[in-house]
């Protein structure tokens, strides 16, 4: 059984027990948070598709911890006019597993 549900405005493809990273979600460590915007849900062989979502589905997770992720770098430069910068930054995560698909 998977679904397909909006968190944080991505879309993932979850199943029950999965861990994954995701936008910094505005709850505490270890609460249980659910998302109603289930897209698409698989069950027993029979997919239901929403419209655009499905009306009275959600899945449930739980909140791991909060986390930054790797840095990426960003390098600027135009060639021969001595013009170089470089930036990056570090994104603000979320993990959280997958409980329950209802």
């Amino acid at each position: 059984m998977y679904a397909i549900v909006e968190i944080a405005g991505q879309q993932f493809k979850v199943q029950k027990d999965q861990r994954l990273f995701v936008h910094r979600l505005q709850a505490e460590e270890g609460t249980e948070i659910s998302f109603d915007a289930v897209m698409l849900k698989e069950a027993d062989g029979s997919i239901i598709i929403g419209a655009p979502t499905i009306e009275g589905s959600s899945v449930k997770a739980t909140v791991l911890k909060h986390l930054k992720g790797d840095k990426v770098l960003v390098f600027k430069k135009k060639r021969r006019k001595g013009y170089q910068k470089m930036n990056g930054h570090r994104q603000y995560l979320s993990q959280i597993q997958v409980t329950e698909i209802l």
